[in-house]
């Protein structure tokens, strides 16, 4: 898939030319954004200025996340950054600061807002060179989010893959909730997620009811087995589209990290800090459609669905503070 979702405007400087054509100015800049592609290790990551987009990442010309066309409309949030909240506020509603507040409901077929409200902005790229690229955007006070929020996108590609580190600093004049989280829809190699196997070392899951997805309790993953993947294990015909929490952090650094890999071991990784206490992860069930199943969202997230209202994890911040998450995606060797 990686020839697929290189194509369009792909060199490491920006530009956008302009013709004018009856009367009218017409711009040849790709419909995703301005297009900035880095490059190192191996690795090639190209990221589109539409929501700060992670829109393909390879290692050795493997696709580690499902790509799009550079001329193509972002396929829902494939690869977006998730601000000033990711996943869903219930209903669109919540109440903040003794006010009463009610966000557009961007998911209207279960009647929720859901990843915030950055994904569709123009970030503008403040720096570039050959292996990274520091993106900006500022969210504005608006109907249901009465808050300014900037947030700023850091891609930097390494000898461990992509890092990418993400702030949203409150620039209003009044205290702000925020959350953060990515959109990746990881690559193990050829065929469906039903084919891969998943480490997933969380110990806990929050249950969703009804076609609505609205969440239940959280209960251990050893109660509901269909969904303990803390020992690597084919993913089969299950579907997910939970969030995870209680995550085993093994790693030195603190991280917790997740695998998602081919039968002879090769495919992909992620791994982040203590910032993002929950991960969602979803298995992309859509029956009938070209997307059904071909990648596994692994959405790191600093608060759980619907923290707006349950207030867990929820960050608020004060005028001028900020809240900071990270993130990597690796490459894995086969064994």
């Amino acid at each position: 898939m990686a020839a697929n979702g290189t194509e369009g405007h792909t060199t490491s400087n920006h530009t956008t030319s302009t013709h004018t054509t009856s009367d009218q100015t017409v711009s040849d800049r790709p419909i995703s954004g301005e297009q900035i592609v880095i490059e190192a290790h191996g690795y090639v990551a190209h990221v589109a200025s539409i929501g700060a987009t992670l829109r393909a990442l390879t290692l050795d010309d493997r696709d580690l996340v499902v790509p799009f066309g550079a001329d193509e409309v972002r396929p829902a949030f494939r690869g977006a950054t998730l601000a000033p909240w990711p996943n869903r506020v219930t209903d669109g509603r919540y109440r903040f600061d003794d006010e009463d507040l009610l966000l557009s409901l961007t998911e209207p077929e279960r009647g929720h807002a859901l990843h915030g409200l950055a994904a569709w902005l123009d970030f503008s790229i403040e720096r570039s060179d050959a292996s990274s690229v520091d993106l900006a955007a500022v969210v504005e006070a608006q109907s249901g989010y009465p808050f300014r929020i900037r947030v700023d996108v850091s891609y930097r590609l390494g000898s461990d893959g992509l890092e990418t580190v993400v702030t949203a600093t409150n620039i209003g004049p009044t205290r702000a909730p925020a959350g953060l989280g990515p959109h990746p829809y990881l690559v193990a190699g050829a065929g469906l997620v039903d084919d891969w196997d998943l480490e997933l070392p969380a110990a806990r899951v929050l249950t969703v009811e009804g076609e609505r997805m609205m969440p239940g309790p959280v209960v251990g993953v050893d109660e509901l087995t269909e969904f303990d993947f803390r020992s690597a294990r084919r993913i089969g015909s299950t579907e997910i589209d939970h969030a995870f929490a209680d995550l085993t952090r093994s790693d030195a650094d603190g991280d917790a990290v997740v695998r998602v890999t081919t039968a002879d071991g090769s495919g992909v990784g992620m791994r982040w800090g203590t910032a993002c206490p929950w991960v969602q992860v979803h298995t992309a069930d859509k029956p009938g459609l070209p997307v059904h199943r071909i990648g596994l969202a692994v959405e790191p997230m600093t608060c759980p669905p619907d923290a707006f209202n349950s207030g867990v994890d929820l960050d608020v911040l004060e005028p001028g503070e900020a809240l900071t998450a990270s993130w990597n995606i690796f490459g894995i060797a086969a064994r």
